[in-house]
């Protein structure tokens, strides 16, 4: 007969902890936080998907755009434009093939740009062929758009000689980081040496000036640092990689946009025979650019013009000299490498005529 093992007695049973209310209360919080965020955020996605919100964020463009046009148009009835062009064909020779050289100076050194491009993404093509690119492309973005010539005219000639488009997009984004981060610097070391006069009634000290260029700064100083950091490491955001260079590349892109934003002051610093401060024709050549984009009027067309009479006229300078001066840098930086371009462009399509495009 077999024996019946004893049964080990049942464990006592432990008493669960009590959950600790403190650690919920702040998961609950961040989740009531979270929900609030969605919801906002899900509002202004609803707001977005609304039919008549573009025709809304249109209407209020086309407002700003016709505001700032009037204002153009008011102050353009009020130029004597004989006396203007008087002084236009007054500009001695030897100060228009100077500002012509300091412009083409400053096409080339944008069109190294595409080096660093070229550099961080290892594509095959030599450097007087992407110089070419880049010039080419430069003269048509500054007269007709970023969409024609920054992103049109480029992708054309890179793909017509095998560069796939994600390459593209990179030299591309490259080469605007590199004009931008530059931008950022100089324009927070400008009011050291220049403070805009008021304008259209409004005003700012030289400490509101400065304060602003410190903010400024921080841009490229972080980039700077942010390359530093990750030592060439590509930075990986929302699923998106971002190519970064080595330190001392992404020091020469600040220099070398630096560079090119004061070869564009010098050209029309020149073309105004040193009449006004060299910083003053900087700051005008950067705030034009800023005013042109914002405004989204190709070429800046009479956005430049403003800014630079409305900054460097004064009793010493009319606005009738001023106002010469510009036309006559625009032609030089604008109008003549536009000419140049197309004729390039045209050039570089029929070289390659027989590729596919």
């Amino acid at each position: 007969m077999a024996l019946a093992r004893p049964t080990a007695p049942a464990a006592p049973a432990v008493p669960s902890a009590p959950s600790a209310p403190s650690r919920l209360r702040p998961a609950r919080g961040a989740a009531r936080t979270q929900g609030r965020r969605s919801d906002s955020s899900g509002g202004w996605a609803r707001l977005r998907q609304k039919p008549w919100w573009p025709w809304v964020t249109r209407g209020l463009g086309f407002a700003f755009f016709l505001l700032v046009a009037s204002l153009i148009a008011h102050q353009a009835r009020s130029v004597d434009w004989p006396a203007v062009w008087q002084a236009v064909l007054a500009l001695p020779t030897r100060v228009l093939w100077a500002g012509a050289a300091l412009a083409l100076l400053s096409h080339c050194t944008y069109g190294s740009f595409e080096w660093i491009g070229r550099h961080v993404t290892g594509h095959c093509l030599g450097r007087a062929t992407t110089l070419g690119i880049a010039m080419t492309s430069y003269g048509f973005t500054l007269n007709l758009g970023s969409v024609i010539g920054g992103v049109g005219v480029r992708y054309r000639l890179y793909s017509r000689r095998g560069i796939d488009p994600g390459t593209i997009g990179q030299v591309v984004a490259t080469s605007i980081l590199t004009n931008w981060i530059g931008y950022l610097l100089l324009a927070a070391v400008l009011p050291w040496f220049w403070v805009p006069p008021p304008v259209f009634g409004w005003s700012a000290s030289a400490l509101q000036w400065r304060t602003g260029g410190a903010l400024l700064a921080l841009a490229p100083l972080g980039y700077l640092a942010l390359c530093l950091a990750r030592g060439g490491r590509p930075l990986v955001l929302r699923g998106h990689c971002f190519a970064l260079p080595l330190w001392p590349l992404a020091l020469w892109q600040v220099a070398v946009s630096c560079a090119n934003w004061m070869l564009m002051g010098a050209a029309l610093w020149v073309v105004l025979q040193g009449q006004v401060p060299y910083a003053a024709a900087v700051a005008t050549v950067t705030l034009g650019a800023v005013a042109g984009l914002v405004l989204r009027v190709p070429a800046g067309l009479g956005v430049l013009e403003s800014v630079g009479v409305a900054l460097l006229s004064s009793q010493a300078l009319s606005k009738t000299d001023v106002l010469a001066a510009l036309l006559a840098y625009r032609a030089l930086y604008y109008f003549l490498p536009l000419a140049l371009a197309g004729c390039a462009y045209v050039l570089q399509e029929w070289l390659l005529r027989d590729k596919s495009g």
